[in-house]
């Protein structure tokens, strides 16, 4: 069965739009309560945790949401604006069947969607999505009222969420040293993440933390840190650090306002947990991973794999070779001896925790690390592309060969946008520019 409505990443689309508006939720909701307590034996109702971002639209979800499972004998446990990780993390600590987080994550604000938990925090199966689309056709036949769901609102989510994100950090260090900027993308994390900073002594500037419910992500957050460089600089402080709308990403900026992508973060943490002997097996990286990360992983007899793009296939390949740490340059980072899933302010503290172990600025730390030059283009598609015909096989061959056979050449379809995502990487900037170039004007 071909998906419909899930993509790489849950479900997202425009709201007013087919599939996301308040009937379609409903009929989500009742069908994923469904089927994902089909195995519930006890005589309680099974139980969801339901959060949200900061879009003005996730308020009409989630009373939508939380009448399709109450339709389908679900409870609800209602957490208010909580990080997607965070919603994990409750899953769990709840003892819920399911964990659910209405977001569009990085995307504007009148776009937003959904991502499914599991009982154990991980995001739901393929398999799983295809059998709630399923059961999305079969319409809503409610249980007895004797067996509704009732909800309740978990005044005290954040006290559990940010408990837990403090005692992923060592007692040991001290962080009262540190000055650093984070940036909230008006988004989830705009209320739990200076608090847990500031719960470690850290002198914490925030920006970008006044959500209207249109604002999200608005020239804000990690994939615009414009305001963050400046902001570092300004303040004179250590590093930022900027979260995405949902908090499960996180990118950095060091104190002269440079950009540190995920892949750096990932040298990182990798770095630390190996001389603290955390490390357990390789590094999962994505096909988007940095050439230059994969090297050092070789240089240091660390093994390497690439998944696909996407933190669930990260998750799912650490989890296949029994392995805890992956990532993304995006800046997803998934450290499973922390979490089950991507955690935008667990990643920053391991972040401040690799700096205060070598007692070194985030500048000192990279040095002797240097990305390979990596050119990214979004190019607009109408309709599928076939990247494997001879003709466009022969042009991606001409594309490595400008490049004078060194680096990579990467095409692939965005999982959410209809977008052509091309990228090139080598040691010689001026010819990954030629070569995403050539590919951009004779791609067809």
């Amino acid at each position: 069965m071909k998906r419909r409505f899930f993509g790489t990443d849950g479900i997202r689309g425009k709201t007013g739009q087919h599939p996301i508006t308040p009937d379609f939720f409903v009929k989500l909701g009742f069908a994923a309560g469904k089927v994902l307590t089909e195995n519930h034996k006890s005589k309680v109702n099974p139980s969801v945790v339901i959060g949200k971002d900061t879009r003005i639209s996730g308020y009409m979800f989630e009373s939508a949401l939380e009448a399709g499972f109450s339709a389908a004998g679900v409870d609800t446990y209602l957490t208010g604006p909580l990080p997607t990780p965070g919603i994990a993390y409750l899953t769990q600590e709840l003892e819920s069947e399911i964990g659910v987080s209405i977001t569009a994550s990085h995307n504007p604000f009148d776009d937003n969607g959904v991502k499914f938990f599991t009982k154990n925090g991980e995001k739901i199966s393929e398999a799983m999505e295809e059998k709630i689309e399923a059961l999305m056709d079969e319409g809503i036949q409610s249980v007895s009222p004797d067996q509704l769901g009732k909800a309740r609102r978990l005044d005290e989510a954040q006290e559990r969420y940010i408990r837990f994100c403090l005692n992923t950090v060592p007692k040991t260090y001290n962080f009262k040293k540190f000055k650093i900027v984070i940036d909230c993308a008006h988004g989830a994390t705009y209320q739990v993440a200076p608090k847990v900073f500031k719960a470690l002594g850290i002198q914490t500037v925030v920006i970008n933390n006044q959500p209207d419910g249109l604002n999200i992500n608005l020239n804000a957050g990690s994939t615009h840190p414009e305001l963050l460089e400046k902001a570092v600089v300004e303040q004179k402080a250590d590093l930022g650090l900027a979260f995405d709308g949902d908090g499960d990403r996180l990118i950095a900026v060091d104190s002269t306002g440079r950009i540190i992508d995920g892949d750096e973060i990932l040298y990182l943490i990798l770095n630390y947990f190996q001389k603290q002997k955390m490390l357990s097996g390789g590094l999962v990286g994505t096909l988007m991973t940095n050439l230059a990360l994969e090297e050092k992983c070789k240089s240091w007899d660390i093994p390497f794999e690439r998944a696909n793009v996407g933190d669930r296939n990260v998750s799912e390949a650490l989890r296949q070779k029994k392995w805890q740490l992956g990532g993304e340059n995006s800046g997803h980072i998934v450290m499973l001896n922390f979490h089950s899933t991507g955690d935008g302010i667990i990643s920053a503290l391991q972040l401040l925790c690799a700096l205060a172990a070598e007692n070194q600025s985030l500048q000192e730390s990279l040095q002797g690390f240097s990305l390979y030059p990596q050119k990214l283009i979004n190019v607009p598609i109408k309709e599928k592309m076939d990247l494997n015909s001879s003709q466009n096989q022969n042009l991606i061959k001409q594309a490595h060969e400008i490049m004078k056979g060194e680096g990579r050449v990467l095409i692939r379809p965005s999982g959410t946008q209809p977008l052509l995502r091309i990228m090139t990487e080598g040691p010689d900037a001026g010819l990954v520019e030629q070569s995403v170039q050539f590919l951009k004007d004779n791609l067809k």
